[in-house]
């Protein structure tokens, strides 16, 4: 950790980044006056969220038949025709 004070920050920002972003540094305090005001500190970036194969086993298998089976129905809702009856 080191404390650096405003106006040598502004003038070398870039190099405290790369201070902070390459590990050298843990942390580096901005000071104003002499008194701690704010720090740079690395992004921590979360693992993804997404991960595939969560569903697996949870759902029924599709079955192409079923699904074309409903044709009539579907078609009954966009065009008012009452489904038919089996």
């Amino acid at each position: 950790m080191s404390v650096v004070n405003m106006h040598d920050a502004k003038s070398n920002l870039s190099k405290l980044v790369d201070a902070v972003e390459s590990g050298a540094q843990d942390e580096v305090i901005l000071a104003r006056n002499g008194k701690p005001a704010a720090r740079i500190v690395p992004v921590a970036i979360a693992p993804s969220a997404r991960r595939f194969g969560l569903g697996k086993g949870k759902y029924p298998k599709f079955d192409a038949e079923a699904f074309d089976a409903l044709d009539a129905d579907v078609a009954a809702l966009f065009y008012g025709v009452p489904p038919a009856q089996p």
